[in-house]
């Protein structure tokens, strides 16, 4: 880890006031109002961990109309959406700011908003801070390091502390409880055992933050670089029963295949394998970024298991339609959390079709049937490759490879279908308007039940030329009538 003294320290410090010349200026124009200003939380802390600094996070004394003034005429362009909270945003060149006012936030016990209210110094202000190691600020435009509350060595053994008491602190905001998983997840960070033991004691308190909120740093948690570590911090503090109840409950279930271990464990382990495959959603040479479709899949594959277990007379364990079941629960879920339309189709999609490919034997399937596959998953065929692929967790290594070459059958397959057929864009052989003109009909209710008919015989046949699916569609008519 970067963060190794004070000489590092100011060396980091120096260099990110350097790469941001409008830190500098920024400073310089409030210094000479009479107002402090300093850079403070993530930024300080990413530039301390080497990590890359892109918005960034200034506090000051100065009140929101004061901070819109100096700023006004001289920055690109300035918003102040969250002046309610004391902040103005602004740009300048390549560089976004978010301008904060020293604060001091709470949430009534029955609040969904916190209630603010504007402090005068910067250590009041960082004392209100999630933890230590955003607790950490540089005033400007001189440089000077402020760390009132040990931040730099928590950062640099990796510990999540919080600057007061945790159960001040999260009794303050308690959505930094999610931001304490979240953290875990993305930095590696550990928690401190007050930390934890608040995060126990209060796990009731989240209830009060909105499903927005919440949604937010879950997405940020389960895109982080440890999702499985985050995601065990959410179930063991039984938070997870707040935002993901589905996910503890696979913890009482024993999964048929691996005996080994529950389907939780299964289940993190597939996320796990999932995101060891993510660079199949990248381009040539480029990096995979983390896809949260493809991984809260992978989380939510066998979330319908504990609904659909049966006990078999012969002693085994059977859990018909859990896929359905699954992506059923899985959108229930998506949509408490206001995931849009778009992301929660995805998801649920790639769990009901997570088991479509077990079908597939050891390779018996007509063209047909692979033409259905490739239909079904639409524009989350690749994904759905990760997902099936990544939902195999033996440790029978001949069943394993077994498993990988016929699936690696499947894909040669579906490719070259696709080269010859254009696949992902199947399309009956006769569009809407030459039915009615075959049947001499207008539109309405029959031209979609025909062209429903020639997409059944397009999978079923492949490309039949129109007038080979004209004459059937004919037949069709004629039999229909």
């Amino acid at each position: 880890m970067p963060v190794s003294g004070p000489e590092a320290t100011v060396l980091d410090v120096s260099a990110l006031l350097t790469r941001h010349e409008v830190l500098r200026e920024l400073g310089e124009r409030f210094e000479a109002a009479g107002h402090e200003l300093a850079l403070v939380g993530g930024p300080v802390r990413d530039a301390l961990l080497g990590r890359a600094v892109s918005d960034l996070d200034l506090a000051t004394s100065a009140r929101p109309e004061q901070v819109e003034s100096l700023v006004s005429g001289w920055a690109d362009a300035v918003w102040d959406v969250g002046r309610e909270f004391g902040t103005i945003g602004l740009r300048k060149g390549d560089d976004t700011v978010e301008i904060t006012t020293y604060r001091t936030d709470a949430y009534d016990q029955d609040s969904r908003k916190p209630t603010v209210a504007f402090g005068d110094t910067l250590e009041a202000d960082l004392s209100r801070r999630d933890f230590t190691v955003n607790a950490l600020a540089v005033r400007l435009p001189g440089g000077e390091f402020v760390d009132a509350f040990g931040g730099i060595p928590d950062l640099a053994v990796g510990r999540l502390r919080t600057p007061v008491g945790a159960e001040q602190s999260f009794d303050d905001d308690p959505l930094r409880m999610m931001r304490a998983a979240r953290f875990v997840a993305q930095l590696g960070f550990t928690p401190s055992d007050d930390v934890v033991a608040a995060m126990t004691a209060m796990a009731d308190r989240l209830e009060i933050v909105s499903a927005e909120r919440v949604r937010e740093e879950l997405v940020k948690l389960v895109c982080g670089a440890h999702p499985v570590a985050g995601l065990r911090l959410l179930v063991e503090t039984g938070l997870a029963e707040r935002v993901l109840p589905e996910l503890p409950a696979l913890r009482l279930e024993r999964d048929e295949h691996h005996r080994h271990k529950d389907v939780y464990e299964h289940s993190l382990t597939v996320l796990e394998q999932s995101i060891d495959l993510e660079h199949r959603l990248a381009g040539d040479d480029q990096p995979a970024p983390a896809d949260f479709v493809v991984r809260f899949a992978a989380l939510m594959h066998d979330v319908g298991k504990p609904r659909t277990r049966r006990f078999e007379d012969d002693g085994t364990v059977t859990f018909h339609h859990h896929d359905v079941v699954g992506a059923k629960m899985t959108r229930k879920r998506m949509r408490a959390l206001r995931f849009s339309n778009d992301v929660t189709d995805a998801v649920c999609l790639l769990v009901e079709l997570h088991l479509r490919f077990h079908g597939y034997g050891t390779g018996q399937w007509t063209d047909s049937a692979v033409r259905r596959y490739v239909r079904d998953a639409g524009d989350q065929l690749e994904r759905l490759h990760i997902l099936t692929r990544a939902d195999c967790t033996t440790r029978n290594k001949r069943k394993a490879a077994r498993l990988q070459r016929t699936y690696d059958d499947l894909e040669r397959r579906i490719a070259e279908l696709s080269e010859a057929e254009e696949l992902a864009s199947i399309r009956p052989d006769l569009d809407g308007n030459r039915i009615m003109e075959v049947l001499g009909i207008g539109p309405g209710r029959e031209v979609g039940e025909a062209y429903r008919f020639l997409l059944d015989q397009r999978m079923e046949h492949g490309p039949l030329g129109e007038d080979a699916a004209a004459d059937l569609l004919r037949t069709w008519w004629a039999a229909r009538s």
